[in-house]
């Protein structure tokens, strides 16, 4: 149980102290770059403490793990985008928002997992299902995933309004309201509960994805809760930028069909770790440089009249 508690308390640290420094302003384009980076080589760092205190199978497990899920996170950052716009939610509130609705999700994720490795041991078949999900949806976002999410039609939207009284206008930095004498959900409440809510919703396609590498729970849970905890300042560095990796969806589809596949051939196919890493960083490399290359080319689409003219 150490390594549980040792990790759940640095979790937990870390979210306050992320709270702590919400409570102030958006933090500036430096500070986002900077604990981006610090963030990312902790979660690395976290890897070869794996490798000192346990083996180098178990670490090459948590790497690949912790990768998928930092790419995955990537579609997780431009919904919680369009979530901040839909909700007006003020810039000085951004972080607190993710922040809290981070911990929700961390929570969450660590049910998901327990569940899921006891259906994985419990019933063999679990796993060509899960490989399944993970194929159809897959290709469901390689044929969808450039489209705009819409808040107001989505189900933890519909089922948010039907199971709270939402205020139509901020009340401060306040969760709770009064309207009309009754209590009432304030804009930022609703906004913090959407943001945990479609991150479970991303967790039903990420978690089945690192089983496929691993069947370790801690290392599970790990590689979730490093990705998670990144993800403030990497929201902040990558705000507004999202848009132009226009083929993001499409390396994201390559993992996601990849995992699918690793999990329905468990019984015929083995392939080393070190295979998933390069699949995982390959497609995501690839994804960036067809996109960089787009928006050069459209670029040049646009200045190329512009200066016949």
């Amino acid at each position: 149980m150490l390594p549980w508690i040792a990790l759940s308390v640095f979790v937990i640290v870390a979210l306050l102290l992320d709270l702590k420094a919400g409570s102030a302003s958006k933090p500036s384009m430096r500070s986002a770059v900077v604990w981006s980076i610090v963030w990312t080589a902790i979660g690395v760092a976290f890897g070869a403490l794996v490798l000192l205190l346990a083996d180098g199978e178990l670490a090459g497990e948590y790497l690949a793990g912790f990768l998928i899920e930092k790419s995955l996170s990537l579609d997780n950052l431009s919904v919680f985008a369009v979530l901040f716009t839909f909700f007006a939610v003020p810039d000085s509130q951004r972080q607190r928002v993710l922040v809290l609705g981070i911990a929700g999700a961390i929570v969450l994720r660590a049910l998901f997992i327990f569940a899921g490795a006891a259906a994985l041991d419990s019933f063999h078949a679990m796993t060509y299902v899960l490989g399944a999900l993970l194929a159809v949806t897959a290709v469901k976002i390689a044929r969808h995933g450039g489209g705009e999410m819409e808040p107001e039609g989505s189900l933890p939207m519909r089922f948010l309004r039907r199971t709270l009284k939402l205020a139509p206008d901020y009340d401060g930095d306040k969760l709770w309201t009064r309207v009309d004498g009754h209590r009432a959900a304030t804009p930022l409440l609703a906004a913090l509960l959407m943001i945990a809510a479609f991150d479970v919703m991303f967790a039903i396609d990420s978690i089945p994805a690192i089983f496929a590498v691993t069947r370790d729970t801690f290392i599970v849970f790990a590689a979730n809760a490093f990705s998670l905890l990144g993800m403030v300042s990497l929201f902040f560095l990558l705000d507004g930028l999202l848009a132009r990796f226009r083929y993001l969806h499409l390396g994201l589809a390559a993992i996601l069909g990849y995992v699918g596949a690793k999990l329905v051939l468990v019984d015929v196919w083995h392939p080393p770790i070190g295979l998933s890493l390069a699949v995982v960083a390959g497609a995501l490399l690839v994804a960036a440089l067809a996109s960089m290359v787009a928006e050069r080319r459209d670029g040049h689409d646009v200045a190329g009249p512009a200066r016949a003219g």
